[in-house]
This record gives C-alpha cells, structure tokens and sequence, in this order.
C-alpha cells in the first residue's frame, strides 16, 4: 500500500514556443528519496517552481497528501559563494527562516530549534561565524540548515551540489540522508550527477527531451545521462 506525500499527474508545462514537458506523471512516497534528472536546461528546475507553485502549468494536476497546507517546503538552492563581508553569522542566517529579519526576537523554543539544527549540520562550534568568511561547503550546510529548521516534510535540493567539489558533495548527501533516515523525511533531489543520484537515491525521475521515465533507482538506464557533472 503507497503512502504518497506528492502526486504529479498529466503534467504540462510550456513556455511561448517551448514545451518543457508534458504528460508527466509520477509520485513520491513519504520518507523516500527521489532523483530527479537529466541535462542541464533539461526542465528540472522548471519542475521544482511548478511544484513549488511559482509557475502555473499548462495542464494538469498537483497533489499534496494529506493537503497542500499541512505539507511544509524546505528548500536548498544552488550553491552561491555570498560575498567575504555577508554580514549575518552562520546562526543568524539559519534563524532567518523562522524570524525574518526579527532575529532578536526569537522565542525560547525558537532558539532551541536552531541549536538542534546547528549540531545536527555540524555548524555549532562555528554558528558565530560570518557567513561569507565560510568554506564553500559550510555554506552549503548552512543553506541546508536554514532548509530544515522549521521541519519540513519535502526537502528540495535543486541542484544543490552542482558547484562543489567531490568531497563536499558526498559529505552534503550524507548528511541529508541521514536525517531522512532519522526523521522520515521525504527528498527531492534534482541533479545531472549520475552516480550521486544512484547512490542516495530510492527512486529516480529522468527527464529528456520532452519524454521523462519513472521508477526504482536501480532502473535508471546511466546510459542516457552523462557519468557526472563537468562544472
């Protein structure tokens, strides 16, 4: 018996004299880790602001187990190297996601919920560190951070890897699979890196040239895609 958290039925999406996909249909059961790939300017990201309700499809239907409003987002982008003088410390920008920019005024239990995420992430021993003085992959568990301190349900990794390096990489993934693990998250992770899609991934969703499959990861046909990324 399934147990989705997200149904993507018959969709479409298109841009004027461009069709990105259409007829797309696949699910995500809840607690699984779903890869979703191809080439890059493939549509992947288009997906994710579709499912995200930034872009409006041309047809068909989105659906959230139980509803739309009891499924929470977290969302961690590309990587982006902010600038050396960013201002707000590591602790500061990962409590930006539960206060805005009222940082004082966090609540206790605010406050413990931050704490709990730092050391979960591996970034409390630095959390009073600018975060433009950070590594590369301190700021990307930063943004991972940031993604899970309200305790979402779907946690999206659009292309969340692209820029780092090997190490970095599978260090990042590590972590969010632990965590989906301990806590029975459910994943999305959009990538055109073969190899990291089949080693975190429990089901894949490729997307190529206007076609797309779906299925168990061990089903992904890696002859396809590219081996890894070239950045």
């Amino acid at each position: 018996m399934t147990d989705p958290i997200l149904t993507v039925h018959d969709l479409s999406v298109a841009f004027p004299n461009q069709t990105v996909f259409k007829h797309l249909d696949f699910q995500l059961e809840r607690g699984h880790f779903l890869s979703v790939v191809g080439e890059n300017g493939i549509g992947k990201t288009t997906l994710m602001r579709t499912i995200l309700q930034q872009l409006k499809p041309l047809s068909g239907e989105i659906s959230f187990h139980p509803n739309r409003k009891t499924v929470h987002f977290g969302y961690v982008p590309q990587f982006r190297n902010l600038d050396r003088e960013y201002p707000l410390s590591i602790r500061d920008f990962v409590s930006l996601n539960l206060s805005g920019w009222k940082l004082p005024w966090l609540s206790q239990q605010e406050h413990q919920q931050v704490h709990q995420i730092l050391a979960q992430t591996g970034l409390l021993k630095i959390q009073k560190q600018p975060l433009g003085m950070a590594s590369g992959g301190q700021k990307q568990r930063a943004y991972l951070a940031q993604a899970l301190v309200e305790r979402p349900d779907l946690l999206i990794l659009d292309e969340s890897t692209a820029s780092l390096d090997n190490v970095m990489k599978y260090e990042l993934l590590d972590l969010v699979k632990q965590i989906q693990q301990q806590q029975g998250l459910s994943v999305i992770f959009v990538t055109h890196d073969v190899p990291l899609a089949k080693q975190y991934a429990d089901d894949f969703l490729l997307l190529k040239n206007g076609t797309y499959q779906f299925g168990p990861i061990a089903q992904l046909p890696v002859n396809d895609l590219q081996e890894a990324d070239h950045v």
